[in-house]
């Protein structure tokens, strides 16, 4: 009998920090293979950050091939243009991975802190 493998890439994103992790999970027992956070530097320019974050999902996807992509929804905040950046900086990491072919699902904050 063969096992099932299932390689999961989960994103927190952000403008600059992103979190992230490969995790696999072969008939129902999970194993870590990596995590990181990428720190993006406040003095390069919002664009090159965000092109910094694509090549970075682009890679991990090339490395791990990972199946199934997941990420942070977005929250509601007060501060607008927060916001703004953070959603610029979720659309790029689901681009990566639809671009890849990969499923995307995206958790709330709450359920990803559980």
């Amino acid at each position: 009998m063969t096992k099932s493998r299932n390689v999961i890439l989960g994103i927190d994103p952000g403008t600059l920090f992103m979190g992230y992790a490969l995790m696999e999970v072969t008939s129902g027992e999970p194993k870590l293979l990596t995590m990181d956070v990428l720190k993006l530097s406040e003095k390069k320019d919002a664009y090159e950050r965000l092109q910094k974050i694509h090549i970075t999902i682009c890679e991990l996807i090339i490395n791990y091939k990972p199946h199934t992509f997941a990420i942070e929804a977005p929250f509601y905040g007060k501060n607008v243009q927060s916001m703004l950046k953070l959603g610029r900086a979720q659309g790029v990491a689901i681009a990566a991975a639809m671009q890849a072919g990969l499923s995307v699902t995206e958790y709330s904050p709450k359920k990803v802190k559980q």
